[in-house]
C-alpha cells in the first residue's frame, strides 16, 4: 500500500551504520522482505508482484529491520 515503508540498518564495516530506506511511492505497491540464502531483499513490487525497487544485503550485516505499515485513511481520521 501507498506510504509503507522499511528502514534497513546496515554495519558498513568502518564502525558506522547506515540508514537505508524502501518506500512504496505509488497506489497498488507493497514492500516486502524476504531472506534467504545469507540475504536479505528487501523490495517494492506492484500488484501483479512485479519488483520495481529492489534493495539486498548480507544478513550478517543487517542490523535492524523496521517496518512502518501506512496508516489508513479510516484509522486516522
Amino acid at each position: 500500500m501507498k506510504g509503507d515503508r522499511v528502514e534497513i540498518v546496515v554495519e558498513a564495516g568502518d564502525g558506522s551504520p547506515r540508514t537505508y530506506e524502501v518506500v512504496a511511492t505509488k497506489a497498488g505497491r507493497r514492500v516486502e522482505i524476504v531472506n534467504r540464502r545469507g540475504l536479505v531483499e528487501v523490495a517494492e513490487v506492484t500488484r501483479t508482484g512485479t519488483p520495481v525497487r529492489t534493495a539486498r544485503f548480507m544478513a550478517g550485516r543487517v542490523v535492524a529491520l523496521v517496518e512502518y505499515p501506512a496508516e489508513d485513511a479510516e484509522q486516522s481520521g
